[in-house]
């Protein structure tokens, strides 16, 4: 019987934890399934969700709404093979060993839903290449 080889593991940082970095774990959760494990944290995170970010991803079936800002921590990127910041800057830790991606994206806070769309529709397309990169679809 072959060896199922690990579920890697990816990390999304911002700020706050409202928009990019959720945005970026919601499409990872829902194209990969239970082949990678996701995580996303903030720097400094926020109270809630930014509302547009839950509405625009609503609208192409994601739903968010019970998501949370978490703290990122050390553990967190300790635990992670791969780890996306999108603009924390030097707060984020640095390990030996795991592979850092920097997205630069434009900050969804404060924008309404119609300037959250296109950063969704680009994180999607990064999150489609990461996933092709780090987990494949089997071939049968």
């Amino acid at each position: 019987m072959p060896e199922t080889p690990p579920r890697p593991s990816v990390l999304f940082v911002c700020v706050h934890n409202a928009g990019r970095s959720q945005m970026a774990a919601a499409f990872l959760t829902h194209l990969a399934g239970d082949r990678v494990q996701v995580r996303s944290a903030g720097s400094a995170p926020a109270g809630t969700v930014n509302p547009a970010v839950v509405e625009a991803l609503a609208e192409i079936g994601i739903d968010i709404s019970a998501e949370v800002p978490k703290v990122l921590t050390v553990e967190a990127v300790q635990a992670s093979d791969v780890v996306i910041t999108m603009g924390c800057g030097d707060t984020c830790p640095v390990f030996p060993g795991k592979r850092y991606l920097d997205w630069r994206l434009p900050d969804p806070a404060g924008q309404g839903v119609d300037a959250v769309r296109p950063i969704r529709d680009e994180i999607e397309r990064r999150v489609r290449t990461l996933l092709d990169e780090i987990a494949p679809t089997p071939r049968a």
